[in-house]
């Protein structure tokens, strides 16, 4: 196994020349280290002082990484932003002011479901103290989601709890399947039903549709253009179809990316059933329309336009959208001014989405 110190020095230079501090997070390198935050200006809607909560923002932990030697490298995303996800606590606090985000729910997404169960084990362990130690020098800035070794749901359920109850973070990251197996498979409901009962939030990250790798392929990016809202467009259509969030009507699920392609033509699923019922499952009789479970989920507000977040409001409701900027990957630079330019909202549905509804749904104060 590669050793800490050589996965440190490996990763700097591949990276960006960073250092591990003693706590397990980052210190910049000196230059970046000295760097003085951007001053940070309340965010303020009809007079009223906002407090805006991001709930998509990554990270990676570096002591979990140093277990995977030399693989540790390939985790890190082929994008703009990538080395941020080594946190340099006074750099990511300094991003969070230009963007006017208060407080960022931490995530990091996962790349263990195919690892084996010792490994696992140890990986995700770190990562969640990690986390809530990190969240604990900055609690009013800072939370996050623990992981889940989801490819052992016995496993996951422990660490879920775990997480909650000892770390105090706010739920779980997960993909949008773990290795082709949808949530849906009742192999899952043990978790599920745990997060019910914790109140805990399940924040879907999509890891693109491998199934389809062969047409993502050329110009574009297409595995993420494509691949990502796909991912989680499939993981949300079988959680309905199947009857789970029937079965689990109080489990607290949050999208991200406004949910993929779901809220965009939803209406095409409650006419599904009927065009082809041979199709469907006799044996799944749903409680609801289709689209009437839009309104139990949450979705970020990573959809770019005024014209976007208008109509993902109107499907899904003002009180379920939250917001997301993929932070430090740079997809949304400017978060609280894409909700402010959308003329549709009222000012109480733009306090809302700036974090009242991320407050309510994690237990916050505002």
């Amino acid at each position: 196994m590669t050793s800490r110190r050589k996965f440190i020095k490996d990763t700097a230079g591949a990276i960006s020349s960073v250092v591990f501090t003693s706590c397990g997070l980052l210190a910049a390198a000196p230059a970046r280290a000295q760097a003085k935050a951007a001053k940070r200006t309340p965010v303020m809607v009809n007079g009223k002082r906002v407090k805006t909560i991001d709930v998509h923002a990554h990270c990676l932990i570096p002591e979990a990484l140093a277990l995977l030697g030399d693989e540790a490298k390939s985790i890190f995303p082929q994008t703009k932003g990538a080395q941020q996800f080594l946190i340099v606590l006074e750099e990511r606090l300094a991003g969070m002011d230009a963007q006017g985000v208060d407080m960022e729910v931490l995530s990091i997404n996962p790349f263990w479901y195919r690892r084996e169960r010792d490994l696992v084990t140890q990986l995700i362990k770190i990562q969640n103290e990690k986390l809530a130690e990190l969240c604990a020098t900055k609690p009013d800035r800072l939370a996050a989601f623990a992981s889940l070794a989801l490819q052992f749901p016995d496993l996951a359920v422990q660490q879920l709890e775990e997480a909650v109850k000892k770390y105090g973070l706010k739920g779980a990251a997960i993909g949008g399947s773990v290795g082709g197996e949808d949530f849906s498979d009742p192999k899952f409901h043990p978790v599920w039903a745990k997060a019910e009962e914790l109140g805990a939030v399940l924040f879907i990250h999509p890891q693109s549709t491998p199934e389809l790798a062969k047409r993502f392929k050329g110009n574009g990016w297409l595995s993420n253009t494509i691949g990502n809202p796909l991912d989680t467009t499939i993981a949300l259509q079988h959680l309905i179809f199947e009857g789970t969030l029937d079965k689990y009507p109080r489990l607290k699920v949050c999208a991200a990316h406004g949910g993929g392609y779901l809220p965009s033509y939803a209406p095409r699923s409650d006419h599904s059933c009927f065009v082809s019922p041979q199709n469907c499952n006799p044996d799944i009789v749903l409680k609801k329309k289709p689209t009437e479970y839009l309104n139990q989920l949450y979705f970020d507000a990573l959809v770019f336009t005024p014209e976007a977040l208008r109509h993902l409001v109107a499907q899904v409701g003002a009180s379920q959208v939250v917001i997301g900027t993929d932070h430090p990957i740079p997809w949304e630079e400017h978060p609280v001014d894409h909700i402010m330019s959308t003329k549709s909202l009222s000012d109480a549905q733009k306090i809302a989405i700036l974090g009242g509804n991320a407050a309510k749904l994690f237990g916050m104060k505002t």
